[in-house]
């Protein structure tokens, strides 16, 4: 076993203006896996989280129902932690960033930090919405993108191109609050010194092991110049005044991070064995891990970092990122049913359901997942139920029906059983490396050969023979074995089913380490189904209750239709590969040299997962020769590789027949 870790670990802060939905849990139920998963190691690990509860939306909206922000904030509180909880995200403590241990942190910060010189104040000037008689933050301005041209964009950042500007840079910016065009207004506000921390941040950077995605775009942020960072809001706004002021209040982004210290701050008022100091002051030997999503990168891996070193606090030892939930390949949509709440889902169907498929897609990227309801019930049904559950129910009936519950006291096979054990370590790795998808493969891998060995020793014909009624005890201890070592290596992912699976076995508690050494000549209770088949109608009734009633705009509807004339447009060409190498920076693409008959044409494709660069040179492909190139970070494209498949190592180049030369057209 490695050394024990002492780790302190967080998801970011929930903004408890709505209820909790599908998209939420992918962050929390990725960040409760790994922290369960490193205290089955033996870890200290603690998990803990916050309601974000600051901001003028919070504000807004608690004026809207003629309620206090502290109810409001509260209400909903009460929302994500009940369905936390009934999804199994098991935080050592949970928390709120209005608070008093949060107010003194971020006082005693800002006072350091002025004192360091590292806050200064500034008149700018801001948009004002002359109707509601109040300054807009960036987010309640919206407009057109002065990049990329998107419409309907906020005021600080591009959705589309990821550009971030300010307010006064969009065309034909609008107030969301009364819809009325803002004006500019003067007023000071205080600045953080962010332009004086590039070196230290970059230090951090390459020590903190960030994804590669992550570190490209933190270097596009760098290329463009740091700005110092405006870390105040002006009156009226719900959060903490800024002291010495009357009028001036720490912008939310500046408490909300602090909340997770304030949350940490708050466990260790309740508990003897845990020092605030010993995590969060510099020198310490504790890790400290932020679980994010890719919306939020800026703050957490800009911001935050400076901020706490220049305050005289460590900095996070990482921090990890994740894309973002479509459903059926798209945004989640309240007209098609697939803005689903949290607690909508778990009126219709088990939590452990939906645990398990985020982790089949979940990796350590950036990469958005897919929640196909279609193949979540195929996956569901086949993994967990086909598989998993099958191996016990097909062992558990005869030891407890013919041997009075008891395992026999050896395996027949012992290699067998070694192979689940020595996948121990590997399927580690996958964990701690937050490569939840390959572990479930291996995972599923073994749970097919327990299966087989099952399927080869068939118990249930040789229960009818007295004479090998010996085997049949022995086989079925062998499978339950197997199926415990699986369990234990699930049980970070569906951890309900791991208590009952454990209470099955008759065992008080499990480590990591019990997985690879069997239970043997115990005596176990009658086996109790696990889980249950998901039903396509259970699907369906949540949908039916997550659908709006307003209709799909026509336009919608039809904006994915070409005419055949636009389809004639398209120039689909035979390509003879010449050149195929890596795309340094990307873990998808491969850079493809492309001879196209009458000219050759450099094209970034995303098939790294499913293709070696070597062996596509001298193949023939299908080629969209008259796309308007498209300017990469890595360089231009210059039209598109057909391919077909679901992504990942599953991607298809559609190949033309042999004797095609390059320049064809394909009609």
């Amino acid at each position: 076993m490695p050394r024990k870790r002492k780790i302190l670990v967080t998801s970011a802060l929930p903004y408890v203006n709505g209820s909790p939905h599908m998209g939420h849990l992918v962050e929390y139920l990725q960040t409760d896996i790994w922290v369960r998963f490193q205290k089955l190691r033996g870890h200290d690990c603690i998990y803990v989280c916050a309601s974000d509860a600051h901001g003028t939306p919070i504000m807004l909206k608690a004026r809207e129902l003629g309620i206090t922000p502290e109810a409001l904030t509260e209400g909903y509180a009460a929302e994500f932690v009940n369905d936390f909880r009934d999804f199994g995200v098991d935080f050592d403590n949970y928390y709120t960033t209005h608070s008093p241990e949060n107010e003194a942190l971020v006082t005693e910060m800002f006072k350091v930090l002025s004192d360091n010189g590292d806050i200064f104040t500034r008149t700018i000037e801001q948009s004002y919405d002359e109707k509601e008689g109040m300054f807009l933050p960036d987010r309640f301005v919206r407009g057109t993108c002065p990049f990329c041209r998107a419409e309907d964009q906020y005021g600080d950042a591009c959705e589309n191109c990821s550009k971030t500007y300010s307010p006064a840079d969009l065309i034909n910016p609008v107030s969301v609050i009364s819809g009325t065009a803002p004006v500019r207004r003067k007023s000071e506000h205080y600045f953080f010194k962010l332009s004086s921390y590039g070196d230290r941040l970059r230090r951090w950077m390459s020590e903190a092991e960030l994804d590669n995605n992550v570190v490209a775009k933190l270097e596009e942020w760098f290329e463009a110049g740091l700005q110092d960072w405006d870390i105040s809001r002006d009156a009226p706004y719900f959060g903490f005044r800024i002291p010495g002021t009357d009028d001036k209040y720490f912008y939310v982004w500046l408490d909300a991070p602090v909340g997770y210290m304030a949350s940490f701050r708050h466990l260790c008022e309740r508990r003897d064995d845990l020092d605030f100091d010993d995590y969060w002051r510099p020198g310490s030997a504790a890790e400290v891990y932020h679980f994010i999503g890719k919306d939020i990168m800026y703050f957490h891996t800009l911001f935050w970092p400076a901020v706490l070193a220049g305050a005289g606090f460590r900095t996070p030892t990482s921090v990890f990122v994740h894309g973002f939930l479509t459903v059926n390949g798209q945004k989640m949509s309240k007209s098609r049913g697939t803005f689903i709440k949290a607690r909508t889902y778990l009126d219709n169907l088990d939590a452990s359901f939906l645990r398990y498929y985020y982790a089949a897609k979940l990796g350590p990227t950036i990469e958005d997942i897919d929640l196909n309801l279609e193949d979540f019930i195929a996956r569901v049904n086949s993994d967990l139920v086909g598989k998993l559950i099958n191996i016990a129910s097909r062992c558990a009936g005869f030891i407890s029906k013919r041997f009075d519950g008891r395992l026999a006291n050896r395996l027949p096979d012992a290699a067998l059983f070694d192979e689940f054990a020595n996948a121990s370590e590997t399927i580690a790795k996958h964990y701690d490396r937050r490569e939840y998808s390959k572990a479930m493969r291996l995972i599923m891998t073994l749970a097919d050969r327990a299966n087989r060995y099952i399927d080869d020793n068939k118990p249930w014909l040789m229960v009818k023979d007295e004479n090998k009624l010996t085997d049949v005890q022995l086989v079925c201890t062998q499978g339950l074995n197997m199926f415990r070592s699986l369990m234990i290596y699930l049980s970070p992912v569906i951890p309900a089913v791991a208590d009952d699976a454990r209470a099955f076995l008759s065992e008080d508690g499990w480590l990591w380490q019990d997985a690879s050494s069997p239970l043997l000549d115990a005596t176990l209770p009658d086996f109790q189904p696990l889980l249950t088949r998901v039903e396509p109608t259970q699907v369906q009734r949540m949908i039916e209750q997550s659908q709006e009633s307003t209709p799909v705009p026509q336009a919608e509807t039809n904006s994915a239709m070409i005419s055949i004339d636009e389809f004639m447009k398209i120039d689909l060409r035979i390509a003879r590969i010449e050149k195929a190498e890596p795309v340094e920076g990307a873990d998808k693409l491969l850079a493809l040299t492309l001879d196209i008959g009458d000219s050759t044409r450099q094209v970034f494709a995303g098939i790294k997962a499913a293709y070696d660069a070597p062996s596509l040179v001298g193949k023939h492909v299908v080629v969209v020769a008259n796309l308007t190139p498209r300017k990469m970070r890595f360089g231009v494209s210059e039209g598109m590789v057909l391919a077909a498949g679901p992504g990942g190592e599953d991607i298809f180049l559609l190949s033309p027949d042999d004797g095609a030369e390059p320049g064809m057209r394909v009609k």
